[in-house]
């Protein structure tokens, strides 16, 4: 039987941990998880789903502010176990738990490109048409452990977050398992670092665009799409869109096509496609209905 600790926070991170709940020959002996924090406007105090998965199956939580607080640290080293695997935590581990058993980390990017808080929208604000996940053997660093072993996925060129998300979780939970029962730590691989590039978290401000290229606001919606959504600056929300074209050339916003298959809004370099659209305190509708609430068409600019 394999004693595990897992450390990890988001949906992600609780798929890795259910699939390590499931295996017969793995024991997980504690779980490491963010604090609770409020949400919505009511500041609603709420679990992470690491915690909740964790309760169900009675593993023992722990979720420190400062996981390189001496006290915790201390906690952690008397847990007997064979490996700690990490998986969007959201904290770097201290010297002395890496030193405590082989620490693992499931890091959705092929290392060292995008290290940091947001790989997966970092692939396709990029455009890549490959994604993976690299299981990596964890130093003091951000991302910057020996890699042991990689899986990778093509990345369809109309792929939003959310299906690439499940994909990758699912290759992710494979990987896990693999790296459990077969990891030769001999044949680890460090990263080049001149190939390295980072990414930080994804914040509100993200989400503003303007009709400036299009290929990069479409690349935009796939990745903040549902949150932070992208928007413009009058706070309208555009909800679902496709890529018209890439190459031509015009007026930013221009309203330039209207049929039963939405709004052609004209950027800089390329156009789009408007289907779905939210105004400010407004319901979701139709791209379409919106201009007839304006009162606007062809030839005026998207606002």
């Amino acid at each position: 039987m394999t004693r595990i600790i897992f450390m990890g926070t988001p949906d992600y991170a609780a798929d890795i941990l259910k699939t390590l709940i499931a295996a017969d020959d793995i024991e997980v002996v504690a779980v490491y998880t963010q604090p609770d924090k409020p949400v919505g406007r009511k500041g609603v105090l709420t679990p992470p789903v690491v915690k909740i998965l964790a309760q169900e199956a009675d593993i023992p939580i722990m979720q420190p502010l400062r996981l390189r607080d001496d006290n915790v640290v201390e906690a952690l080293v008397k847990i007997e176990c064979d490996m700690i695997i990490v998986s969007a935590y959201g904290q770097i581990l201290p010297k002395a738990i890496l030193e405590h058993a082989p620490c693992v980390n499931l890091h959705a990017s092929i290392l060292p490109q995008y290290r940091g808080a947001s790989p997966i929208q970092q692939s396709l604000l990029h455009n890549d048409t490959k994604s993976g996940v690299t299981a990596m053997w964890m130093d003091e660093g951000l991302d910057t452990g020996a890699i042991i072993k990689i899986s990778t996925l093509e990345i369809a060129p109309d792929e939003m977050v959310e299906s690439l998300y499940t994909r990758l979780t699912k290759i992710a939970c494979e990987l896990t398992l693999d790296i459990i029962h077969n990891w030769d730590r001999k044949s680890c691989t460090p990263q080049s670092e001149m190939d390295a590039s980072h990414c930080t978290k994804i914040s509100k401000a993200d989400g503003l665009v303007t009709f400036d290229n299009a290929d990069d606001i479409f690349n935009r919606y796939r990745a903040f799409t549902p949150w932070p959504g992208i928007y413009l600056d009058s706070g309208l929300k555009l909800k679902e869109m496709t890529l018209n074209e890439r190459q031509s050339h015009g007026s930013a916003g221009e309203i330039i096509a209207i049929d039963e298959n939405g709004i052609v809004v004209q950027c800089t370099k390329g156009s789009l496609r408007l289907l779905k659209v939210q105004a400010p305190s407004k319901q979701e509708t139709s791209a379409i209905a919106y201009l007839n609430g304006k009162r606007i068409g062809c030839g005026n600019t998207l606002v």
